[in-house]
Parts: structure tokens; C-alpha cells; sequence
């Protein structure tokens, strides 16, 4: 039988919402009990109490059937102190009653909002799924590890963006951020994605794909522009790198992008030094450096969006990840991303204002890949994890 999560977490609503629903239950029920039995302490009127507490956690049905519920009490505490006046049961009973009916009415607008929310992260997990593939836990010489962390709510992705895939010469990596945050950012994502995937099937060598992407990205942009909108103001950040199969180097071009970090065992955390050129979007057929840099087995490299760098705590200091991420080079990379994942939120007071996204590429020793295979990262991955959770 295979499992579905989206069952699991239906049954635990049902159960949290029923268990919840035994408090407004018993409290009209001691209220009119005791209102019968002591005549002297009117406790009828706080009976639109149960209706109001239920609106609160339950749907339109279920206020509506504690309403009820409420109602035929208030009818019983009527009926079983004739003492008490007429007029003042009445005016009891049709506030009671009005209460009730516009908790219903509050608790179907919330339940169609609800709704609303959960279709919207449906969309945006599907978009999610389809622009940005989830990246492959191993590949080539790399063990990989991401965190995508989106500035909107309610959205899975944004601005920033990642993908890897493999050539002839090797592995090929692209972190990007284009211009804005949040659900507006997708379709220049989506281009800028498209002309990393269409140049890397083409073969060609990293400066040229570098080209190609620029081409494609400045033509589809041309075209996604309005008349009221200024062409100019479209643009992308991106890092290109390319990570051959058996040379401990690997190639960089970066267009405008924050350089990666270099993590090495024994705490030790350099900056690569790179020559960028502009973003893409800026210069059709501009040149792009290539810079070379060595890479070596058991060397981690970290790449980042600037969205990370800039968070800001609440002294509106930034976000020192150099500093940080130097407590963790001797994690694997899962761990690193469960590091960053708790400290940056920690930093940022639990939200970003910009979308983040990181990715650690960890380049293990060619006896390892071939002797131990898949099964041996799979176990190590569990290993790095378990280490990042303990205390």
C-alpha cells in the first residue's frame, strides 16, 4: 500500500478538531445545568460562548450544529425558570441566535480562505516541481546538497534559482537571481532556466554557453516587456561553474553574481578571487571570464544568492555567512544546509525580505566513488544529518 501524506495529515486534523470540539459541548451543557439548578446565577448569556469558541477552529457545519446546540439550551433555561421574565428570555435568545448565525457565516468565509491558500501552494509547488527539478543528491564527482528559502508566504519559489546537469566536460552548475522576489520573478526564472538547459544540451564550452544564455535571456526578455516598461531595468545575476570529471579545478564564470566560498577541513574559509562581468541583460555579446580554481577532493564549494548575505537581524546588521559557515566545513553538505537553514532564519527573526537560495557541491575522492557507489552517500548523507541535529 503506498503512502499518501496527504491522508496522514487529514486524519490528524479530524482528530485535533474533533477533540477540540468536546470543550464548546461541554460548556453549553454546565452552563444550563447549572443555570437550572441555581436560578440565582443567570450564566445563559455566556452560552454564545461555545459557538464563538468553535468558529474559531471548526467549519460552518459544526458552529452551526454547537449553535443549534446552544439555542435548544437557551430554549430549556427559558422554559425551566418561569420566573424570570419573558421579555428578558427573548432578548436572550434572538442575541444568541443573531451571534450564531453571523459565526457561521464567519466561519464559511474563513474555510473558502483556507481553501484558497492550500490551492495556491498546490500551484506553487507544481510550478516548483517542474521549473526547478529537484537537484540530485549525487552526480559526477559532486555530492550536492540546496536550501531555497522564498521571501513570500505563500510561495515556494521566486527570483532565485538553481539547476545542474551533466555534459561531456563534466558538471555543470548555475545559481541565479533574477530581478524581484516572490511569485512576479517566476517567468524570467523560467527563461533563465530554459537557456541554461538549451545551451548545456548543445555541448558548448562555458564562455560560450555563457553567450548563449545572454542571447536567449535578452530576446525573451525583449519580447515579455510591455510599452510602459523599461527593458533596461530587466536583468539576471548568475554564477556559471563547470566541474571536470577528473581534474581537481573547476571553472567559474560569474555574471555579476556574489563569488561562491571555498570550504576546506580545519575550519578554513576562503573567497575565491573571480573577475565578473555584468548581469545578464545588460551587455548582448559582452565578454565573460573564465577563471579557473582549484578544487580538490574533500573541498566543499558553497554558492549563494545574495538574498542570504543581505538578510538582516534586528540591529539591521547582515548576515555574516563567511563567519559563520566556518564552524561547519567538516559537515557533509546535508548538514550544512541544515546548519544555515536554522542559523539564517534564527539571524533574519524567522523571515527573509528577499528570496535565498544556496547550494554546497562537495567533491569526493575518486576511490570512494567507485568503490562505495551510491549506497555509501546515501548512508553518509543520514550520518551528516544526524550529526546537524544533535544539540
Amino acid at each position: 500500500m503506498r503512502f499518501r501524506p496527504g491522508t496522514a495529515v487529514t486524519r490528524r486534523s479530524w482528530q485535533r478538531t474533533h477533540t477540540l470540539l468536546l470543550l464548546p459541548i461541554t460548556l453549553v451543557v454546565a452552563l444550563a445545568v447549572v443555570d437550572l439548578v441555581t436560578p440565582s446565577i443567570p450564566l445563559s448569556p455566556a452560552l454564545v460562548i461555545a459557538p464563538a469558541l468553535t468558529a474559531s477552529f471548526a467549519g460552518p457545519r459544526t458552529t452551526a450544529g454547537v449553535s443549534a446546540l446552544a439555542v435548544i439550551a437557551q430554549t430549556l433555561v427559558a422554559v425551566g425558570q418561569p420566573t424570570i421574565s419573558t421579555s428578558v428570555h427573548v432578548v436572550l435568545f434572538v442575541t444568541l441566535a443573531v451571534l450564531s448565525v453571523l459565526l457561521v457565516i464567519y466561519s464559511a468565509l474563513r474555510e473558502r480562505h483556507q481553501a484558497q491558500l492550500a490551492q495556491v501552494r498546490t500551484v506553487a509547488e507544481a510550478t516548483q516541481r517542474v521549473l526547478m527539478r529537484p537537484l540530485p543528491e549525487r552526480i559526477g564527482p559532486l555530492r550536492i546538497a540546496s536550501l531555497y528559502l522564498a521571501a513570500e508566504d505563500e510561495a515556494q519559489i521566486g527570483g532565485d534559482l538553481y539547476a545542474v546537469t551533466r555534459s561531456e566536460e563534466g558538471v555543470r552548475v548555475l545559481i541565479g537571481d533574477v530581478r524581484g522576489k516572490g511569485l512576479p520573478a517566476i517567468g524570467e526564472a523560467a527563461l533563465l532556466l530554459s537557456a541554461f538547459r538549451e545551451s548545456a544540451h548543445r555541448h558548448l564550452p562555458l564562455d560560450d554557453m555563457v553567450g548563449a544564455m545572454e542571447q536567449s535571456v535578452s530576446r525573451n526578455t525583449a519580447d515579455m516587456d510591455s510599452e510602459e516598461e523599461d527593458t533596461g531595468e530587466r536583468f539576471a545575476t548568475a554564477l556559471l561553474l563547470e566541474v571536470p570529471e577528473r581534474e581537481p579545478v573547476i571553472r567559474v564564470t560569474s555574471c555579476g553574481h556574489p563569488p561562491p566560498l571555498l570550504l576546506r577541513p580545519g575550519h578554513a574559509v576562503t573567497v575565491p578571487s573571480l573577475r565578473p562581468s555584468p548581469p545578464l541583460g545588460v551587455l548582448v555579446n559582452g565578454e565573460h571570464p573564465l577563471d579557473v580554481l582549484p578544487f580538490a577532493p574533500g573541498d566543499t564549494l558553497l554558492l549563494y544568492t545574495d538574498g542570504v548575505i543581505e538578510a538582516r537581524d534586528a540591529d539591521r546588521r547582515f548576515y555574516p555567512l563567511a563567519e559563520r559557515v566556518a564552524r561547519w566545513t567538516e559537515d557533509g553538505p546535508e548538514a550544512l544546509m541544515h546548519h544555515l537553514r536554522r542559523d539564517l532564519l534564527a539571524h533574519a527573526g524567522g523571515r527573509l525580505g528577499d528570496d535565498a537560495a544556496l547550494i554546497a557541491l562537495h567533491r569526493t575522492p575518486a576511490d570512494r566513488r567507485h568503490h562505495h557507489g551510491h549506497a555509501h552517500v546515501r548512508s553518509t548523507a543520514r550520518q551528516d544529518t544526524a550529526r546537524a541535529e544533535r544539540p
